[in-house]
């Protein structure tokens, strides 16, 4: 099966298709007991008629550290595994339990997929696809020249890279801490030379966002228990696009707020069907139908 099936370029394939395998796959992770991925997939794979399994390996729940994590990667490939999502806090404490890393899970230095096939543990970091696939499919003619992504964490990291990948030639980068910020720009930046990065505190961000494409909320600001917006909504204007990564709710303050003014917004719900729907991929070999996934997800969440 070619690479480019899969929403990005892959240094390794996903597995060869086979309807007759029985799959086995797993998230790992912390408080993840009331996670909907499992659901997510189990659906899709009915509707595609895989046998297909997903279990839930929450550290709290079986009291293991989160120190615990590679560890737990080996046992689940001895156990015959096919393939783990990984969540807090293990994305980059699993990398120990791993015979390789793609090449945007090395860059980003986080993984929240893993397969198990050919011998050996592979690590992905399908984040970035989940991003950059939900805008092209939710906002198809947003302009992406110029972005403002505020939040430099882990979620930052992965939209960071994915809009770099997909052409963005300006890329503001704004956190409350300026450290994480630049070291975010200096990590990416020699692997995109065409692009310009900036970096800026959140509070400066009024004169990135007046001239820019597109902005994207990647901190947890907006969150049910993080009310609130991450900028002052007063700079939000209708030439701008809004993306929030925030699934829980899907209409944050934030979005909510852009749609009032008149932007094109984009929730989180895409992002995280987009790279939930890229894992099912390289755990199968079987493309998801994103779409069909978005629509599960949205009732679930409501």
């Amino acid at each position: 099966m070619s690479q480019q099936t899969l929403a990005g370029t892959w240094a390794f394939r996903p597995r060869e298709a086979d309807t007759s395998h029985r799959f086995v796959v797993g998230l790992l992770g912390s408080g993840i007991g009331g996670s909907l991925t499992p659901g997510l997939h189990e659906a899709e794979a009915d509707r595609l008629g895989l046998a297909y399994t997903y279990r839930v390996i929450d550290l709290d729940a079986i009291g293991q550290p989160a120190e615990s994590s590679a560890a737990l990667v080996r046992h689940a490939a001895d156990l015959g595994y096919d393939g783990l999502n990984v969540t807090y806090p293990s994305k980059q404490l699993v990398q120990d339990g791993l015979d390789e890393l793609s090449r945007e899970a090395r860059i980003l230095g986080a993984v929240n997929t893993i397969t198990f096939h050919d011998g050996k543990a592979v690590g992905h970091n399908t984040d970035h696809t989940g991003f950059t696939g939900g805008l092209r499919a939710g906002l198809p003619s947003a302009a992406t020249d110029s972005v403002v992504l505020i939040g430099a964490g882990g979620a930052g990291a992965a939209v960071a890279f994915g809009l770099l990948s997909t052409g963005t030639r300006h890329l503001v980068i704004a956190d409350i801490e300026p450290a994480k910020a630049e070291a975010l720009a200096a990590r990416l930046a020699p692997h995109f030379p065409d692009s310009q990065l900036s970096v800026t505190r959140t509070d400066g961000v009024a004169a990135s966002i007046r001239e820019a494409d597109g902005l994207v909320n990647s901190t947890p600001i907006g969150m049910a228990g993080h009310p609130g917006m991450p900028m002052d909504p007063s700079l939000l204007h209708s030439g701008l696009w809004v993306a929030d990564v925030i699934y829980r709710p899907l209409e944050t303050e934030l979005i909510k707020a852009a749609r009032g003014k008149g932007c094109a917004v984009l929730d989180g719900g895409r992002m995280v069907v987009g790279q939930a729907a890229a894992a099912f991929e390289l755990f199968t070999g079987i493309p998801a139908d994103a779409e069909r996934m978005l629509a599960s997800f949205r009732q679930a969440v409501s």
